[in-house]
């Protein structure tokens, strides 16, 4: 079996992912950099695993985007994975697989040394980096570990992408028409996510508060519900919506989204998820645990009109 083939069966190979939704499990396509740690990514990001093509160099091109192919009729940029991580040993020469990977709408080729096959874990396995992956701090967003104890280190392509490419420009997005204390709450575990998030909370004229991940989120929004029930306030008062991303350490967007839908001190608070996965998989999946919206990251103005009239309401 040549390569272009085994990587097809390993992809193909992923069952119906959308039961994984509310099992607080993953599954991450591992890969190396030609380097001896290993790397993953979200399996949902990857459409698919080839060898890499002939890439047309372009002028200009930013720090770590080699060029250009032609896909089926559609031209994306290829990354070179290796060129944005501070690691040792970092080979020179171009990576010969290419992941291709959807994310937030675009498509886009991924350079790595080889692929080597998909593993489901469970996100309170998944950690936010320790200290000793500094040098790489924002673009690893999470590791977690292998039965024989390697690390896997998870990269942020939210971060990647910024670096290449900079980041999405907040275009004027109009007030809602909401009382000045109006309040909400949003979890995402990418650096560059929640500034971008917190400027369309600023915008649209609502106070904000948020967490960096799942089980973070549920322990905050877990106090805030107890204080209001001492204080005999709504919850739904102080927190008017609440904003998800799907995968983050410890506990995922789909499994808070389940626990918030199962409280009833939450009733009334909508939930909208935010993620770079816009599958309609990834929606099937929002969908089985409840959200009142799914959004796709990140284009400004449509999160600002979605969540508007919910806000409004």
């Amino acid at each position: 079996m040549d390569i272009a083939e085994r990587n097809k069966n390993l992809l193909d190979s992923v069952d119906a992912r959308t039961r994984l939704a509310g099992s607080n499990k993953m599954e991450i396509l591992l890969f190396s950099l030609g380097t001896r740690e290993t790397f993953g990514i979200n399996v949902f990001k990857v459409r698919e695993v080839g060898r890499t093509p002939h890439i047309t160099k372009t002028p200009n091109m930013p720090r770590g985007v080699e060029g250009l192919v032609s896909l089926r009729g559609n031209v994306i940029p290829v990354l070179s994975l290796v060129s944005f991580l501070d690691i040792k040993d970092k080979p020179t020469e171009r990576g010969q697989t290419m992941m291709v990977a959807e994310y937030s709408k675009r498509t886009l080729g991924f350079l790595v040394h080889e692929v080597d096959r998909i593993i489901r874990v469970d996100w309170e396995k998944v950690r936010a980096p320790e200290s000793v992956l500094s040098a790489n701090q924002g673009l690893i967003t999470a590791i977690t570990e292998l039965e024989n104890g390697t690390l896997v280190s998870l990269l942020d392509v939210e971060q990647i992408l910024a670096n290449a490419f900079g980041e999405a420009l907040i275009v004027d997005v109009p007030k809602a028409q909401v009382s000045e204390d109006t309040g909400v709450f949003f979890v995402d575990d990418s650096i560059v996510a929640r500034r971008k998030i917190s400027e369309v909370f600023d915008k649209l004229g609502v106070k904000h508060k948020h967490a960096t991940n799942g089980l973070e989120a549920w322990g905050r929004l877990q106090g805030l519900a107890a204080h209001a029930q001492q204080t005999g306030a709504l919850l739904r008062d102080a927190v008017r919506l609440i904003l998800v991303d799907a995968e983050m350490p410890e506990m995922d967007g789909y499994v808070l989204t389940k626990n918030i839908k199962g409280d009833s001190r939450f009733d009334g608070i909508p939930v909208v998820m935010h993620s770079s996965l816009s599958s309609e998989a990834n929606r099937a999946m929002g969908q089985a645990v409840g959200v009142d919206a799914y959004v796709a990251k990140f284009d400004a103005e449509v999160l600002a009109d979605t969540l508007r009239p919910l806000l409004e309401r």
